[in-house]
C-alpha cells in the first residue's frame, strides 16, 4: 500500500505494537471519540505495567497530528509518524492504530496559518455540538482570534479554544527557541502526574515522552525514545553539565543498554518521569541507582 497522509481524529491516539496488542480492558483508549479519564482509571497497576512489559503500546499522538498509512489490516492502519524521529524506521515512529482514530487528507487539511499552541496541561475544545478535552502541545492552525478566544481548524470541525490555554506561533520550525530553564519549567508544571508507558500527552508521559514533550513546547524536535535521544543532539561531559540538558542511564551501572532518561535540574537533581506506578518527580541524584547508572548528557537546546 502507497503511504498516504493522514491526521488524527481523537485528542489523544494510542500507537500499539500490532493490530492484536489491544486487551478488552484497553476498549476506551481505542474507541472514537476516546475516554482517556475512563481508561486510565480502569488500569490497575498490573494492567498499566503490562502496557511496557508485555510491549503492547508504541507512543501516543495528539489531535491534529500528521501519519502515513503503509498497511491496512481489518479496522487497524499500520502507520509511521513523521514528527517522531526513530531509529526503528527512518520514515517516522512505527505502529498501529484503531482506523477510525484518522482522518484522510481529502476531508481535512490542515492550513498554513499561525499555529495555537496548547500551554495549559489540558484545555477544553469548544465543537459545535461538544466540548472535548485536549492536551498539552496539541497543535492547531489559527482561523481567527478575539480577546477571550482562538478560533482552530481541528480535524473534527472548526472549534475554540481559551486564549489563556493556548500560546500562537507564526511557524511551527520556531525561530525563537527556548533556554535550558525554559525546558525545566515545561516539566515542572507535571510534578505528580503518573506515569503512563508509551505516553506522550498529559494524561501522562514515559520518561522519553516526557523529555520529547518538554522540547517540543521549546521549539526543539528531538527523537521519540532514549536510546536515540542519546546519539542526537550535542554530547556533554558529566562534568558539564547544565539545567534542561538530558541525563541518560543505562543497566548494568551505566554499561549496559540504555534505559532511561531525565532532565538535568541544577544542584545534582534531576526532573523526570521514572516508571509505572511512579510520578513526575525531582529527586536528588546522589545516593541513588541513577547515580551509579548515569552513563551520558546531551544538550539539544
Amino acid at each position: 500500500m502507497d503511504k498516504k497522509a493522514y491526521y488524527v481524529c481523537v485528542a489523544v491516539a494510542t500507537v500499539w505494537t500490532s493490530y492484536d496488542s489491544s486487551r478488552e480492558i484497553d476498549d476506551n483508549a481505542i474507541s472514537f471519540p476516546v475516554k482517556l479519564d475512563k481508561w486510565l482509571e480502569q488500569l490497575t497497576y498490573t494492567r498499566r505495567l503490562e502496557l511496557c512489559e508485555k510491549n503492547l503500546v508504541q507512543t501516543q499522538l495528539l489531535l491534529g497530528e500528521e501519519v502515513y498509512v503503509t498497511e491496512m489490516k481489518g479496522k487497524w492502519a499500520k502507520i509511521v509518524i513523521p514528527s517522531q524521529f526513530s531509529s526503528k524506521d527512518e520514515r517516522g515512529y512505527p505502529g498501529w492504530v484503531p482506523f477510525h482514530q484518522l482522518i484522510s487528507q481529502a476531508e481535512y487539511f490542515p492550513l498554513n496559518k499561525p499555529t495555537a499552541v496548547v500551554s495549559a496541561t489540558i484545555a477544553t475544545l469548544h465543537l459545535a455540538e461538544e466540548a472535548l478535552q485536549i492536551s498539552y502541545q496539541t497543535q492547531l492552525p489559527l482561523l481567527k482570534e478575539d480577546k477571550e478566544w482562538l478560533q482552530v481548524q481541528t480535524p473534527v470541525g472548526s472549534g475554540r479554544i481559551k486564549r489563556q490555554d493556548a500560546v500562537v506561533i507564526e511557524d511551527r520550525n520556531r525561530k525563537v527557541k527556548g533556554t535550558g530553564d525554559m525546558i525545566i519549567a515545561a516539566g515542572e508544571q507535571f510534578l505528580n502526574l503518573p506515569y503512563l508507558w508509551g505516553g506522550m500527552s498529559a494524561w501522562g508521559y514515559d520518561c522519553s515522552g516526557f523529555a520529547y514533550a518538554t522540547h517540543k513546547a521549546n521549539g526543539y524536535l528531538i527523537p521519540r525514545d532514549a536510546t536515540d535521544q542519546a546519539r542526537q543532539g550535542k554530547e556533554v561531559g558529566l562534568a558539564s553539565i547544565q539545567p534542561g540538558d538530558l541525563l541518560f542511564f543505562a543497566h548494568e551501572k551505566g554499561e549496559g543498554a540504555i534505559h532511561h532518561v531525565g532532565i538535568y535540574y541544577g544542584k545534582g537533581k534531576m526532573l523526570h518521569s521514572p516508571k509505572t506506578g511512579k510520578t513526575v518527580e525531582l529527586i536528588e541524584l546522589k545516593g541513588t541507582l541513577y547515580e551509579e547508572e548515569l552513563c551520558a548528557a546531551r544538550r539539544y537546546y
